[in-house]
């Protein structure tokens, strides 16, 4: 459990969601808007303190990790966010998605996401709003609604917007059929409409 644990640790920090530790939480999992110096910072501390463990994962040496919610919590982070940092704006971030996805399909087949706090369930249904999946999305509004849903009074308006990022990713999916911001990444060509989404400020 301890290398998992490093991975849920550097993560999540004590208690991510408090007053003291939120705003820090909130730059390392979702500061693509940050200036670029502390965005390859961040990236650079992922790559050295987890790509071995990451590859090891890719690897299907970790898939033992599914038998715990917590590590297969961890299992998750490794295959789908932390790839996000290690190769930003290149293929290989997205290149264990379908892993991801598989065990966090397991983890609600299993009812296993129910012994994780709201912020590690958060991750844990990451992989279903990263699917270029029409099915799959519908899985991941179902699942940041039953979020929402838990979400105690002095966090809801957190998960609120968690909810509304998730429908975000719905509608783009619904529309295009997949994420158009990965196109260059995967030398996909963008449709004329396409390019057009992209070229609109905040898309």
């Amino acid at each position: 459990m301890r290398r998992a644990q490093e991975v849920l640790d550097f993560w999540f920090g004590p208690d991510p969601l408090s007053p003291t530790h939120f705003s820090e939480r909130l730059h390392l999992w979702f500061g693509g808007d940050d200036p670029p110096e502390l965005i390859a910072e961040r990236d650079a501390l992922v790559t050295s303190r987890f790509r071995t463990l990451m590859d090891e994962a890719a690897s299907g040496a970790l898939d033992h990790w599914a038998g715990s919610p917590h590590r297969l919590l961890a299992l998750v982070l490794l295959l789908d966010q932390f790839p996000r940092h290690v190769y930003r704006g290149r293929a290989r971030a997205y290149a264990q998605d379908s892993r991801a996805l598989a065990f966090t399909l397991h983890a609600l087949t299993t009812g296993a996401d129910a012994a994780l706090s709201l912020a590690e369930r958060l991750f844990l249904y990451l992989p279903l709003q990263h699917a270029e999946s029409a099915a799959m999305q519908e899985e991941s509004i179902a699942a940041y609604r039953r979020l929402q849903a838990d979400a105690p009074a002095q966090h809801r308006k957190l998960f609120d917007s968690v909810l509304e990022f998730a429908q975000q990713h719905q509608s783009v999916i619904q529309r295009f059929g997949r994420f158009p911001h990965r196109n260059a990444a995967l030398s996909r060509r963008s449709t004329p409409e396409e390019q057009q989404f992209l070229d609109t400020p905040g898309a």
